[in-house]
């Protein structure tokens, strides 16, 4: 309760000492000479609503800590040029620019992770580290990171290249073979290392191909607790996702194992699997759901091919570390389920479409009833308005029925012999 009291009051005093700025299209003028975080929204956007003391509290800190980042915000729908300067599609979007770059947020909305991407982010993008002392800080604040050991090389530039595409995800750094731990062996320098798991991978261009994509392929822990952001991003790997999905809220004795068994693997069988395999668990199925179109048991476990959308389960009851073994090469040679195809983007379509109207009829049950009664309601009144209508052409033929019968009377009317004035005829013959 404290905490929440905190956070109220930080995010009042932000708005009210101006500590994020509301912007405009002048934005795209002055950005370039100073650091800036920015929030693009749409002020019909309900979750940007729920988001705005998070922003505010993120501003608030940033000013604090003395950082020379400056926070706004961006109502895209009054500024919609800047929407399509910065091509923005949701909200809301974050954006942290530095000079000529541009770099987007696709973490967790939360004031810490935000905080953490901006420092990382706005600092240089390859750090020194100069001492021992400062290798050693590195290593205690950061379970990733990739350090280029060397003097200047095409290696260094091809780095210092890769290091801007990935800073939005880890940390950089470069250093000199005095500074490293007395752990590290290297054979040759210059070298790139990425230090994780408590050990360090050394790239080889030979066997691991391409620096960027190596990368990619080891900027995640060999085992870690996956969120959808993650498990989002991990389309972009060469890698299967192997995961635990379990409910931690009520943990099981099957829980537990199945975590065990999968952090297990990224251990003890490192060498046969760190190249094929990403190992962690979930404890939200609502994302596979999504991708296996139905609703995956907890605990299970699975493999996905992010890449596709695809998706492996075992055939027989997971007990054992060789039964998962069993079931992870199977993978490699068996057939994918799911996938990205026409029929299959369609079928997940109509999933989420049903799962959404579910979800709604569980929060809102009301809402729903009205925002399916009203088009059905006004469908309804143009129907039974189009069937009691009588067209204008109707009307014409029975007008001229009217005048017709009319005419036909008068005429017979004037045809018909007056018996008043033949009877005085006749007296005169008379």
């Amino acid at each position: 309760m404290r905490n929440v009291i905190l956070s109220v009051l930080l995010a009042a005093v932000a708005a009210v000492s101006g500590y994020v700025e509301e912007l405009d299209e002048k934005f795209k003028e002055y950005r370039q000479d100073e650091l800036w975080l920015v929030e693009f929204y749409a002020p019909w956007c309900a979750y940007c609503h729920t988001f705005e003391p998070i922003w505010y509290e993120v501003g608030a800190e940033l000013k604090s800590m003395g950082s020379p980042v400056n926070v706004g915000k961006i109502d895209t729908i009054s500024h919609t040029s800047i929407a399509s300067e910065f091509n923005i599609h949701g909200y809301p979007t974050i954006k942290l620019f530095k000079g000529e770059l541009s770099f987007d947020y696709k973490g967790p909305r939360t004031k810490d992770a935000i905080i953490e991407f901006t420092n990382r982010v706005a600092g240089p993008t390859v750090r020194h580290l100069s001492s021992v002392q400062l290798f050693q800080h590195a290593m205690s604040h950061h379970d990733l990171f990739f350090v280029y050991i060397g003097g200047k090389s095409l290696l260094k530039a091809q780095f210092n290249k890769v290091a801007t595409e990935y800073i939005i995800t880890t940390y950089f750094f470069s250093a000199s073979v005095d500074v490293l731990p007395k752990a590290v062996s290297l054979d040759e320098v210059p070298v790139i290392a990425v230090f994780k798991d408590g050990t360090y991978y050394l790239y080889n261009e030979v066997l691991d191909g391409d620096l960027s994509p190596w990368v990619n392929r080891e900027r995640f822990p060999s085992y870690f607790q996956i969120d959808n952001f993650s498990l989002y991003q991990m389309g972009e790997l060469s890698k299967l996702v192997a995961l635990a999905v379990v409910d931690e809220m009520t943990p099981s004795e099957e829980s537990i194992l199945y975590k065990t068994l999968i952090e297990r693997l990224s251990t003890e069988y490192s060498d046969q699997y760190k190249n094929v395999y990403q190992f962690g668990y979930v404890t939200d199925n609502e994302y596979i759901n999504g991708i296996i179109m139905g609703e995956i048991m907890m605990p299970s476990i699975i493999v996905l091919n992010m890449s596709v959308d695809g998706y492996f389960l075992p055939g027989s009851k997971i007990e054992t570390i060789e039964d998962v073994i069993h079931f992870l090469n199977s993978v490699l040679e068996g057939r994918l389920l799911g996938g990205n195809g026409i029929m299959q983007q369609t079928k997940r379509l109509f999933f989420k479409t049903k799962s959404t109207v579910v979800m709604l009829f569980q929060t809102a049950p009301a809402f729903l009833c009205l925002v399916c009664a009203l088009p059905v309601g006004i469908v309804v009144m143009i129907i039974w308005g189009t069937c009691t209508a009588v067209p204008a052409d109707d009307e014409r033929p029975a007008e001229e029925a009217r005048s017709s019968a009319a005419s036909d009377g008068k005429r017979a009317k004037l045809l018909q012999p007056d018996n008043g004035e033949k009877t005085s005829e006749e007296k005169k013959e008379d």
